[in-house]
């Protein structure tokens, strides 16, 4: 069952043109001119109940501007969406209370003067979340995301990392079915972002919600999806599984072995080396050469330890940017 459909959906912007000096101001004033600055180009996909679907592409790709229109902050230039059910634009009270958008810029959309208690508590209002199912919903919150110390705080005086875990529980208290997630852990530390990871892939998990996340960290892409969506130029590039798109693009593994010590080793007749580092050397070798050369490393060198893995997933995303995928 599809929680978001998405047929042709398009948005332009239509952008002031004005040239430099004054004379040009002035006719900007009597005869405004503009130009058309294409965002999204009639992308099409679905995305499943209980699925965590990573949306990627550059900056400037479209990434976020498609989030807005299936969150009903921007009402397309054509095409249709349905999310739930409901025509995101159209912005019902029934599909507003589904759904939530978190940003990782601006993570806690709540007034400075409140502490993160009494926004939660005015969040509660505002969804007309009952006062069991509120008591409920915060109480869990509140453990899962370690806000015991914030709820008496002021939002004003909170750190990055506070202000997200408080602002993922002002948009999970009336316990939306649909997660938008625009770089939610953009600026953390190593500590909050493992934590905010976790939390969101238990989310999806309990609830069965839906989340689209859109990050730069392919960290968390590799932790949290197994589908990735990629959008370039406001135009879906690839749409499926991770380790299928990676297997596609990048003709090569990387064995990384540990040595004991030995003598000189001519290591071009297993593959080229990445990297080397005293007894461990990293090695890229096709796909198809990797059985074979496994073998043949562990039946010929003294091997401690032998492990293949895939490239970077951020090296295979440069390469869709740059060359585009091919049938």
């Amino acid at each position: 069952m599809a929680n978001i459909e998405v047929s042709s959906l398009s948005m332009t912007y239509r952008v002031p043109v004005r040239g430099a000096g004054l004379r040009a101001a002035l006719g900007a004033l009597t005869r405004p001119q503009f130009r058309e600055v294409p965002a999204v180009r009639g992308v099409s996909f679905q995305v499943g109940q209980g699925e965590i679907v990573g949306f990627l592409g550059p900056n400037g790709a479209g990434k976020t501007t498609t989030l807005k229109m299936l969150a009903g902050v921007l009402t397309p230039t054509s095409g249709n969406a349905q999310v739930l059910g409901h025509t995101p634009w159209r912005r019902e009270a029934a599909y507003l209370r589904r759904v939530a958008m978190i940003r990782g810029s601006r993570p806690l959309a709540a007034p400075g003067e409140l502490t993160v208690l009494d926004a939660l508590r005015f969040q509660g209002r505002v969804y007309d979340v009952p006062d069991r199912e509120f008591r409920a919903n915060l109480a869990e919150l509140t453990d899962l995301l370690h806000l015991q110390e914030l709820l008496p705080r002021q939002v004003r005086a909170l750190s990055l990392d506070e202000r997200m875990r408080s602002g993922l529980a002002f948009a999970l208290l009336y316990r939306p079915q649909v997660l938008f997630l625009d770089e939610p852990t953009i600026g953390l530390d190593v500590g909050a972002v493992g934590m905010i990871r976790s939390f969101l892939s238990g989310y999806g998990q309990q609830t069965g919600a839906t989340i689209v996340l859109t990050s730069h960290y392919m960290a968390d892409v590799e932790a949290l999806c197994s589908r990735v969506i990629l959008i370039d130029k406001g135009e879906i590039r690839h749409d499926g599984d991770l380790a299928a798109l990676s297997a596609r693009l990048a003709p090569h593994k990387l064995l990384r072995l540990t040595l004991a010590p030995t003598g000189p080793i001519e290591w071009s007749r297993y593959g080229e080396v990445e990297a080397e580092d005293g007894e461990t050397v990293t090695l890229r070798v096709r796909r198809s050469d990797v059985p074979g050369v496994t073998a043949r490393l562990l039946a010929e060198l003294p091997v401690l330890d032998l492990s293949v893995r895939e490239p970077p997933l951020e090296g295979v995303l440069a390469q869709v940017y740059r060359e585009g995928v091919g049938a």
